[in-house]
């Protein structure tokens, strides 16, 4: 593997990561406990969701990463540094302007992102194991509808009518 050093869950914060308030955010604190002990990266949720972004495409400016984000550019700022001092990501100069600078991954970071993911793929492997052939063709016939229907609606007019787009009422 990479360079990214794998760590025992517990001695991720003591073995309790983001203790939100509520049932939702105790259950994604659950969910990325869950995470972190199947991948063996000892990130947060945050950090971790900033790392995913990075790894999604070509170097980028704090500035565009916290658009993307919809944050608060200290956000990503404070993360970023966080991700610099655990090896997995550095800042490169930005070709388009010398007075800027990009992050991108480092071995470590692309290594933490592989093994994320896997984690994640793993799970829903698992979530969908006892799932029929034909309840699974279903999924992907609604997970299809949805995102046309989705991406359909983020491309239409701010007025808000559709500029195309199936009924569901009548199926074609």
């Amino acid at each position: 593997m990479g360079g990214a050093t794998v760590i025992p869950h517990a001695a991720c914060a003591g073995g309790r990561l983001g203790g939100g308030h509520g049932a939702h955010l105790a259950g994604r604190a659950r969910q990325h406990e869950r995470l972190v002990a199947e991948s063996g990266v000892c990130l947060d949720r945050a950090a971790a969701t900033v790392l995913l972004h990075i790894a999604e495409g070509d170097p980028l400016r704090p500035g565009v990463l916290a658009a993307r984000l919809s944050v608060e550019a200290s956000h990503v700022t404070r993360q970023l540094r966080r991700l610099e001092r655990t090896g997995h990501v550095t800042r490169v100069p930005d070709p388009d302007d010398r007075r800027a600078q990009r992050v991108q991954l480092t071995e470590a970071g692309r290594d933490a992102v592989r093994r994320i993911q896997e984690a994640r793929r793993r799970g829903m492997e698992m979530a969908l194991s006892a799932w029929s052939t034909g309840g699974l063709r279903q999924l992907a016939l609604f997970l299809a509808l949805f995102l046309d229907d989705f991406v359909a609606h983020t491309e239409s007019p701010v007025d808000g009518r559709p500029s195309t787009g199936l009924s569901r009422e009548g199926e074609k």
